[in-house]
């Protein structure tokens, strides 16, 4: 399978983010964000453990979660180490239990019991780094606070040659530099639909995806 070229100058790179974004829209026009919630605050806490975890298992653990613990209060009220007992099928559980009930007693005791809508504000929640917010911001909300940089958006940037980066904040500056604001939520959720689809980490099945033609990365196949 030939190779893209690699843009020589300013304009073809211009060219070619345009056309990445294009063929994104082409094959996920509709996504969204794959952590099942019905308010800001249930989004807020599958964020929060989602981290190093899969949405997979995040989505089978939350239903039974919230019906347990239905208010922010409830979360707020509950001991850590029995809100442990009910996530620890997923990592880390007994920090994420705390970051839980810490999040719950700051957004119930400082903002009136609603999520911040200001990515200032969120991430002073605990558990709730930059990413966090940028998911709970952007899909909720509506608000292109940033470019969410979770594992697959990072590993695709580098791929398709979006960065030079490793670090996920330095990564997100890059993206915001070269992806339109009005692009930065359907973005993340496409390349992350990407990245657990055709573009995965060990041998990417290059011969089902639609972004040939832009992508000049030395692992294809």
């Amino acid at each position: 399978m030939p190779s893209a070229q690699k843009p020589k100058n300013k304009t073809e790179r211009e060219a070619r983010v345009k056309r990445i974004l294009e063929l994104l829209d082409e094959a996920y026009p509709n996504v969204t964000c794959a952590l099942h919630h019905t308010n800001p605050w249930e989004l807020l806490a599958a964020t929060i453990l989602s981290a190093q975890c899969t949405d997979v298992r995040v989505n089978i653990v939350t239903p039974g979660l919230f019906a347990k613990y239905p208010t922010l209060q409830d979360f707020a009220t509950v001991r850590p180490e029995v809100l442990a007992e009910d996530i620890k099928s997923i990592v880390f559980f007994n920090n994420k239990a705390k970051s839980l009930v810490g999040a719950a007693n700051r957004i119930l005791n400082e903002y009136g019991g609603e999520v911040p809508k200001t990515i200032e504000e969120l991430v002073t929640v605990p558990g709730a780094a930059r990413k966090t917010a940028n998911v709970v911001l952007g899909t909720v909300f509506g608000i292109a606070s940033g470019v969410v940089v979770d594992t697959h958006v990072q590993r695709l940037s580098n791929r398709l040659d979006l960065t030079k980066n490793t670090d996920p904040v330095k990564i997100e500056q890059d993206l915001m530099k070269i992806i339109p604001q009005n692009k930065w939520i359907q973005f993340s959720h496409q390349m992350i639909h990407h990245g657990r689809g055709p573009c995965v980490a060990r041998k990417p099945k290059c011969s089902e995806c639609n972004m040939t033609s832009v992508c000049y990365s030395t692992d294809r196949t």
